[in-house]
């Protein structure tokens, strides 16, 4: 039997590809516990009937909160996203080490902290301020020699770390508790590629009790903020009640995202230009600073166009475009 011009195998496979709504923006989802960061993508992926979409961070099964979810377009710069700082709130428990330095993992050592001063939690925390050197936790997505840590870890294989630079902008001691167990909660706002539960695991280790995180909620990614967020539950009820179209206004515009001070301007017709993979020439607006850096494109009626690298001679090479329609 021949195929129909619409059934030909071509034609099957570039519907299979192009299954799922051209929808463009990003989702600020308040992830809830005990879900992958790739489970809550997924669920919000087909609750969209988005054809692409991918998350800007992982936040562990144990973390809460703001986890955001980008569509279509958005994908292209969603490294922007991920270089951007994180604000949490966790909770360290005193004098429990585990070999996830998180609640989830295996007890490893106990100490006695009840003796412990929340004047001397408080001296001790705000050494961490500032600029330092930590280990990522051997439970992590890193990977040596293709393999995720976690999976070594699993094995009872624990490689060696080398130290990264990380920024601790801001570290707050909300809460002291004495249970059992001495319970702290903090606030932390950090850079990128921080490990709160090194940073807890740290503090313990310079309390002389061990610690482990039994709670962490992200507040914030760069300009993502919690108020703006919303839940599985939530975005499944919006779309019960007003389907697609009511889900679309929760999703913020790159227009609404990108914009910040390395942004160039160029007119519209430059910006066609650009869009196609054309070098423009800015010289008027051009800052000699502004060599070799990348910067956000916008058209003068408001449009976010992409990200182009600035050149010495005036112009703006393409780095990377929104689809022209």
């Amino acid at each position: 039997m021949q195929l129909s011009m619409e059934e030909s195998p071509s034609n099957l496979i570039m519907m299979r590809i192009k299954r799922g709504r051209a929808v463009s923006g990003v989702l600020v989802l308040n992830k809830d516990q005990g879900m992958t960061s790739n489970f809550a993508l997924q669920k919000v992926k087909r609750i969209f009937n988005a054809r692409k979409a991918g998350h800007t961070g992982s936040l562990d099964p144990l973390a809460t909160g703001v986890l955001p979810i980008c569509f279509g377009e958005a994908t292209k710069f969603s490294s922007f996203f991920l270089n951007a700082s994180k604000k949490y709130h966790a909770t360290i428990v005193l004098g429990i080490e585990t070999d996830t330095y998180d609640s989830e993992g295996i007890v490893v050592k106990k100490t006695v902290s009840r003796d412990v001063s929340e004047s001397h939690v408080q001296n001790v925390i705000n050494k961490f301020e500032g600029e330092l050197l930590q280990i990522p936790p051997m439970y992590s997505a890193l990977k040596y020699k293709g393999k995720p840590l976690y999976k070594l870890a699993r094995k009872g294989i624990n490689m060696e770390r080398s130290p990264r630079n990380v920024s601790i902008y801001e570290i707050e001691l909300l809460q002291f508790r004495e249970k059992e167990h001495v319970e702290i909660d903090i606030f932390v706002h950090v850079s990128k590629g921080t490990y709160i539960r090194s940073l807890a695991h740290d503090i313990g280790k310079a309390l002389g009790y061990g610690a482990h995180i039994s709670s962490l909620h992200r507040t914030g990614a760069g300009k993502f903020m919690e108020n703006d967020s919303f839940k599985i539950d939530d975005i499944e009820i919006i779309k019960e009640s007003g389907g697609l179209e009511s889900l679309d206004t929760k999703l913020l515009s790159l227009e609404n995202v990108m914009r910040e001070d390395d942004l160039v301007e160029v007119t519209s017709e430059m910006g066609i230009s650009f869009c196609f993979g054309q070098s423009v020439n800015v010289k008027e607006n051009f800052r000699k600073d502004q060599e070799g850096d990348i910067v956000r494109v916008f058209d003068d009626k408001g449009t976010f166009l992409g990200t182009g690298c600035c050149q010495e001679n005036g112009t703006i090479s393409p780095k990377r475009v929104v689809c022209v329609d």
